[in-house]
Formats: structure tokens, C-alpha cells, sequence
């Protein structure tokens, strides 16, 4: 274990974020019906293997390298991405359900801090649960396509993160520091 990696900085978040990123992509885009014959359906086993087993491994692989943020996030998602790909047909209501703890989940995730793109990642997602949740509860399908667009959002930062850390690319938004740029008229 390399202790000079700081949390959240290491591969095992680099491969967490990679199949989040995967897994995202997929369920959003067979959510919004984007691509003509590729609906949710589709995107079963890649939530199964890769969102489901994949993230649930990396998750445990974060907490033993003492990484808790990542750890708890990939092995909380994990368990989403399996159980989504292994659960029958649900109802309007218990899907309702489950995408609204799960919401909570995401919302958890976005609250505890971390890195910009971690964040907004979280955050995006948070807001595709919310709205299919709500969706399942209404039976509004326009919703469903919606949060499957958050979800795409959500995937494309989830893979940005990951790639921008293997490439070294930029991963944090410059801020303008307090009082610059800023001239008094009086």
C-alpha cells in the first residue's frame, strides 16, 4: 500500500470512478432513449458486473488502503448497481422507493465534501435518483427521461475524474481569490 497517495487520490479511485462512470453512462443513456433500440434494459450487466460487483470491490479495496469516503461511496453504489440488476420488473411505488434511499444515499455522498468533480458527480446523481424516484411515484415517464439525462451528466464527470487523474489533467475549478478583480466606484 502506497501511503504517500493521499485518500481519494490513488487508483482504487481512479477504477471506482471509472465503472461509476460506466455504469452511469449506461443507465442514463437507456433511460433518456437517446440511442434508437437501447433502452435500461440494456444496461443490466454492466450495473451487475461493472456498477454492481466491479464498484463493490473497489469500494473495499478503498477502505482497506484506509480510504473511508471512497470505500463507503463505492461500496454503498455498488450495492445500488446490484441490486437494480438483479431485482424483477418493481412496481411504480417500490421502484419509487428504492431510487429515493438510494437518492438519499447520493445526497450523503455529496454533503460529506471531497474533491469538486467527486461532488458534483455525486450531486448530479443525486438529482437523476430524485427525479426517476419521483417519476416511479407519479408514473411520468417525461421524468424518467430527464433523470436520465442527470445520469449522463453524472457519468460524464464520473469519467472526466477518473481519466482527468490517470492523464493529469485538471480536476479543480480555479477560484478568483476575495476583493481582486473587484474596483470600487464611489
Amino acid at each position: 500500500m502506497d501511503k504517500d497517495v493521499s485518500a481519494g487520490s490513488g487508483i482504487t479511485t481512479v477504477v471506482g470512478r471509472l465503472a461509476l462512470g460506466i455504469t452511469l453512462l449506461a443507465f442514463g443513456l437507456g433511460h433518456t432513449a437517446l440511442i434508437d433500440g437501447v433502452s435500461a434494459a440494456d444496461a443490466v450487466s454492466i450495473a451487475q458486473y461493472v456498477g454492481g460487483i466491479a464498484l463493490f470491490a473497489a469500494g473495499l479495496v478503498a477502505l482497506r488502503e484506509g480510504d473511508a469516503a471512497g470505500g463507503t461511496a463505492f461500496s454503498a453504489l455498488g450495492a445500488l448497481w446490484f441490486t437494480w440488476a438483479v431485482s424483477d420488473s418493481a412496481s411504480g411505488n417500490e421502484a419509487g422507493l428504492f431510487l429515493l434511499l438510494f437518492a438519499l444515499v447520493a445526497l450523503s455522498l455529496t454533503l460529506a465534501g471531497g474533491d469538486q468533480l467527486g461532488q458534483g458527480m455525486y450531486g448530479l446523481f443525486f438529482v437523476a435518483l430524485l427525479l426517476m424516484a419521483i417519476a416511479g411515484f407519479a408514473g411520468n415517464d417525461g421524468l424518467v427521461k430527464v433523470g436520465g439525462w442527470f445520469a449522463v451528466a453524472a457519468g460524464a464527470v464520473a469519467w472526466y475524474a477518473a481519466t482527468a487523474a490517470l492523464a493529469h489533467w485538471p480536476t479543480a475549478i480555479p477560484r478568483r481569490a476575495a476583493g481582486r478583480g473587484v474596483t470600487a466606484t464611489g
